[in-house]
């Protein structure tokens, strides 16, 4: 809006100095007097005669005459005539006066013109955009209107669910899905759409009635780009590493080679086969069925990421890819997503600070996912010194509220009780974590070790809860 005004301004002021410019200018002097050129004229007639006179070329009596006649007319000529000169000096409409009523009037006749004729509200973004925003809603509450009146319209309906989607009126939008017939049965693409809803209506959990809907999208369109990611967030999310990489494995043949989105799922595809300790590049064209060791998956510690995929990413290659994907983060601060992902990667490298900036920023994503909960609650441990209170505690506990038998929260919340003397509850704690390991495993073990020592410590007895 500034430039626009300065600009307008600019040109203005180019304008009337432009046309007052000849207005201000002196007026030009008188010249040569018309009497003082007739006398003169007039002088040079008399001297003639009397030159003509005495060389005989004409006699007395002529010369007599002519000299009268001379003499009257120039009597005539030089009579002084009206004083014009007068009232123009005294005139009202001077040119100063002409010159300072343009200046004053013309900026503010074209500010006038411009704001009856012109689009005042262009020149404010903010204005613009509400105006746009005004005008949208109308259209919507007309649309809405229109289908109350005529509700055997299926296409009506699914324009405005994702109409009200994208404005954020999810109850709304829920309830034009469901009038859309059979459309939301037979459409993948509004399928995926009524998916995604659900799913951002159960705090991003991609389950029950919203999971249902995209694999019944994908029996119909194996190859839905939306679909593919979100059956694949939904498999990682229940550990399913392998289930995760292949269908983003199948979604990175459907992105362009190199592209920002298709280095992020092969990010994403890199993190699942560490976690699930799977074999393969992250363009494996048939994922393998080896064994996820479930116990360290489970358990929440990273398993060793296989050799050969280790040599072939050096540590420049992997702060190359941190960096760009920090530059997206940059670019669209409202990927939660994203900053997720940014901060699992920080910490994977170890810059906790970062990491603790980026899980800040992944806002309600992290307060509604027990993973990211504890991922963040290990971050603020780790800058701790390895203490778990404070604002550490009250994320364990929160991943716990959501997921009462998440085993790192769990082995997070018995480790802060045993600190501080509370071994009772921390051996609760921990022999919930032995109920979701694997009998006999290396980590059910070491939990079981755990237990050991704060019975004796605590004087519970070495017997196990049933």
């Amino acid at each position: 809006m500034t430039v626009f005004i300065a600009i307008a301004a600019v040109l203005t002021l180019l304008v009337l100095v432009w046309i007052v410019r000849p207005l201000l200018r002196p007026a030009p002097s008188a010249g040569v007097s018309s009497q003082r050129l007739n006398a003169s004229i007039y002088h040079d007639q008399l001297d003639t005669l009397e030159r003509d006179l005495a060389r005989g070329v004409i006699s007395a009596a002529d010369c007599d005459a002519t000299r009268d006649e001379l003499q009257l007319r120039l009597l005539d000529d030089t009579e002084e005539p009206a004083a014009v000169h007068a009232t123009s000096d005294t005139s009202f409409w001077s040119g100063r006066l002409t010159a300072a009523m343009i200046v004053l009037l013309m900026p503010l006749g074209a500010t006038g013109m411009y704001w009856w004729l012109g689009t005042p509200g262009a020149i404010d973004p903010v204005a613009a955009h509400k105006a746009n925003e005004d005008q949208a809603m109308k259209m919507l509450d007309n649309l809405a209107a229109r289908l109350k009146a005529n509700p055997d319209n299926p296409t009506g309906w699914a324009m405005l669910a994702r109409s009200y989607k994208v404005m954020g009126r999810f109850a709304e939008a829920e309830q034009a899905f469901l009038k859309s017939g059979d459309l939301i049965n037979t459409e993948p693409d509004l399928m995926v759409d009524y998916a995604d809803l659900l799913a951002v209506r159960a705090n991003n959990n991609i389950e029950g009635k919203s999971l249902e809907l995209v694999n019944k999208a994908l029996r119909i369109d194996p190859q839905h780009p939306m679909g593919l990611m979100m059956a694949g967030v939904a498999s990682y999310r229940r550990a399913d590493y392998k289930g995760a990489v292949a269908y983003w494995e199948t979604l990175l043949t459907l992105l362009e080679p190199g592209s920002p989105d298709a280095q992020q799922v092969e990010t994403d595809i890199a993190d699942a086969r560490a976690k699930g300790a799977l074999p393969g590049g992250p363009r494996a064209s048939t994922p393998t069925a080896a064994p996820m060791t479930s116990d360290v998956a489970e358990a929440g510690k990273l398993p060793p990421v296989d050799p050969a995929a280790a040599a072939a990413m050096t540590p420049e290659m992997v702060d190359q890819m941190v960096d760009r994907l920090a530059e997206r983060q940059k670019a669209n601060p409202d990927d939660l997503t994203g900053w997720a992902r940014l901060a699992r990667a920080y910490k994977t490298q170890g810059r906790l600070a970062d990491a603790e900036q980026a899980y800040a920023k992944a806002g309600k994503l992290v307060d509604g996912d027990p993973d990211l909960l504890t991922q963040y609650a290990d971050v603020l441990a780790m800058r701790a010194d390895n203490k778990i209170e404070g604002r550490t505690l009250t994320l364990v506990n929160k991943a716990l509220a959501l997921n009462p038998n998440h085993p790192t929260a769990l082995m997070m919340a018995g480790t802060a009780a045993y600190r501080r003397a509370d071994y009772a509850q921390a051996v609760a704690y921990w022999e919930r974590v032995l109920t979701v390991l694997p009998p006999g495993s290396n980590d059910a073990s070491l939990v079981q070790s755990e237990i050991a020592d704060a019975r004796a410590k605590g004087g519970l007895g070495l017997q196990a809860k049933p």
